[in-house]
């Protein structure tokens, strides 16, 4: 057998349409993998948003008698037929066209982005299989900045920039006051007093340790190379210190309350409230003079009460009766007759 082209300069050219962009994947071309009783072959495909696109099935040889060919969607961890038993799937029946030598979308969004997987077998024996990656190019949209409006110094701070359009994913850059901050910070004279990580990719923008001369303007830019790149709005970041004389103020107004509230207590005891009610005297009376309580005229003792309104507590054969006296004030002439600190 020939040996398989090792470069790509040797790769012959899928066939697709105009507007779309064959990328040969590192590997054997078409990065080719033999397998036992199998051929794998890899590739990947660009197509701007709202085009045709054609993804080729190099699985598949002209002459092959009575192929039984597949085409499978994978995004992630779902994967769906597209054709099967010689037709196409729901919802693609109206989107594909389809040949033994390739599907074509007549228009493609970025839902469409993945990888799809032809595999073809013939007279159930020989079984060939080729992916390609598609990818739906989309431009970024505007990108969100997430910047802290006050920070403190010598604290860890986090900015973060978030975009959700973007295909392939976009990368990230940071600007300060309309200036690009550089991702090694010492290389620039601006920066040199800054002590941050930039990372590209996801975005964030870690300061550690925050120092004075962070305070500034921040806004974040987005590009994908497809479409122009996209700035977020500009957000303040004010560096401060510690707020050292608030916390010592809230300190000294807790002492304060803490000092009222004992000396309240202290008030209120030198003043003998709370053993008011605990010098109260009583007095013994014969239950003779509380004829009729307890339904009997039986011997029994009485302790009577001195406080604002009196009562009496008769004890007759085990049982307990408590009445009050009659009070003759009416309230328009009552008196408070004693004095307490709330």
């Amino acid at each position: 057998p020939s040996p398989l082209p090792q470069g790509p300069a040797d790769c012959p050219d899928p066939l697709l349409l105009p507007g779309s962009r064959w990328i040969p994947e590192p590997g054997p071309c078409p990065s080719t993998v033999s397998l036992v009783g199998a051929q794998v072959t890899y590739e990947s495909v660009e197509v701007p948003e709202n085009k045709r696109a054609t993804i080729p099935c190099s699985a598949y040889e002209f002459g092959l008698k009575n192929p039984r060919i597949e085409w499978k969607f994978q995004k992630g961890s779902s994967l769906v037929f597209l054709y099967y038993q010689g037709e196409l799937m729901e919802p693609y029946k109206d989107r594909i066209q389809f040949s033994p030598s390739n599907i074509v979308f007549l228009t493609v969004t970025r839902a469409d982005t993945g990888r799809y997987i032809c595999e073809v077998v013939e007279d159930g024996s020989k079984i060939a299989k080729s992916e390609v990656n598609l990818i739906v190019q989309v431009p970024p949209s505007k990108p969100v900045a997430h910047v802290p409006t006050s920070a403190t110094i010598s604290s860890k701070v986090v900015l973060r920039c978030t975009e959700t359009d973007g295909s392939p994913p976009p990368t990230f850059r940071w600007y300060k006051d309309g200036m690009l901050l550089p991702t090694d910070p010492k290389s620039s004279p601006s920066f040199r007093n800054s002590s941050y990580s930039l990372d590209t990719a996801t975005g964030e923008l870690v300061f550690q340790p925050l120092s004075s001369s962070d305070s500034g303007d921040y806004s974040c830019e987005a590009s994908n190379n497809v479409g122009s790149p996209q700035r977020s709005d500009a957000i303040h970041m004010e560096a401060t210190e510690v707020n050292v004389g608030g916390i010592v103020a809230a300190v000294v107004v807790l002492l304060m309350v803490l000092a009222l509230a004992a000396f309240g207590v202290w008030f209120a005891y030198s003043r003998g409230f709370f053993s008011t009610l605990s010098s109260i005297p009583e007095r013994k009376e014969p239950l003779g003079r509380h004829q009729g309580l307890g339904g009997g005229g039986g011997g029994g003792v009485c302790s009577v009460s001195h406080l604002p309104v009196p009562f009496s507590s008769c004890s007759t054969t085990g049982k307990k009766v408590i009445y009050s006296q009659p009070s003759h004030r009416s309230q328009g002439e009552f008196k408070q007759t004693s004095s307490f600190l709330v």
